[in-house]
């Protein structure tokens, strides 16, 4: 197996990704950006690729929604939750109240900023690709490198040429980041009873009501959200599409049936995989949508049908 992740090492991703059986032993390449490893999976050059998807405190990461919801198709086959905290590094010899200029990925910085401001107050944030490249750019001498970085504990424990000058920074000690391992389609991973189901559905037309029918399709089959998200499409102004997971595996009978009937209505809907939940949980779903009761109705219609 050839596995691919956001990069470079050291990353939260690639912790996630230590969490799937077998990824220790198998080839890992760091890849530069979210859009760069579903790319090499399309493109044949690794099996599949964890990227994140989804934050705690600051919701959807839009790069992942995006670059999943478009080009070749690509199915989800797992997911993995990682709790996220966060240490302050710099250059050997800095003082905390030196530091002019942060670097860290916009959602570490987003994670942080309330401590920033308490801590450091004078310091700006400095956009990197991901928290480790932030940290890592401080070795560099021809990287224009903040004055210090947010990163995982773990950038800090494998260069040690890193002084810590801050642990636990994080505004929210609770944070998580969900991930997702995501690869070509094929066969799905089998149904658990504690599944989960993504979609991208793209908003037929802007006209009153048009989100309801959308809604209405998981609703009158007792289906769950647990997460709903509108991007941009851009093709223009006020064109959007949804991102959408929802309880359950298309497998399900009641999965199935609101997946038919977001397909009518909205036939550029995509399916972007069913997969076990990380946590197990498994949904409470009511006798009336159960897969029986699906199975009796289609017995009583095809009853009438044949006289």
């Amino acid at each position: 197996m050839i596995y691919t992740f956001l990069g470079p090492e050291g990353t939260f991703t690639e912790a996630a990704l230590l969490k799937v059986p077998g990824a220790r032993d198998a080839a890992r390449v760091p890849a530069t950006n979210v859009n760069a490893a579903l790319d090499a999976v399309r493109d044949g050059a690794a099996h599949a690729a964890m990227v994140p998807i989804e934050n705690s405190v600051e919701g959807g990461v839009t790069a992942t929604l995006d670059a999943i919801s478009t080009g070749g198709e690509l199915r989800i086959v797992r997911e993995e939750v990682v709790p996220i905290t966060f240490v302050l590094v710099a250059r050997p010899g800095t003082r905390i109240s030196e530091v002019r200029r942060i670097s860290t990925h916009g959602h570490a910085w987003a994670q942080c900023r309330g401590w920033a401001a308490a801590n450091a107050p004078d310091a700006v944030h400095l956009a990197a690709s991901s928290t480790a490249a932030g940290a890592l750019a401080l070795l560099d001498p021809a990287s224009p490198a903040g004055d210090a970085a947010i990163c995982a504990p773990i950038v800090a424990e494998e260069h040690p040429e890193l002084e810590v000058l801050a642990s636990d920074i994080g505004d929210n000690p609770g944070a998580v980041t969900r991930f997702v391992l995501v690869s070509s389609p094929g066969a799905l991973p089998p149904r658990t009873g504690a599944d989960k189901t993504s979609v991208a559905v793209p908003l037929p037309e802007d006209r009153a009501g048009a989100l309801m029918e959308i809604l209405e399709q998981f609703a009158a089959r007792g289906v769950n959200l647990s997460r709903i998200e509108s991007r941009p499409t851009g093709r223009y102004l006020g064109h959007y599409f949804f991102s959408i997971d929802v309880d359950g595996h298309v497998q399900d009978a009641r999965i199935a049936d609101a997946l038919r009937g977001l397909h009518r209505i909205s036939p550029e809907t995509r399916f972007l995989g069913s997969y076990p939940r990380s946590d197990g949980a498994r949904p409470q779903v009511k006798d009336y949508v159960s897969d029986d009761s699906f199975a009796s109705a289609r017995d009583w219609v095809e009853a009438i049908l044949g006289g």
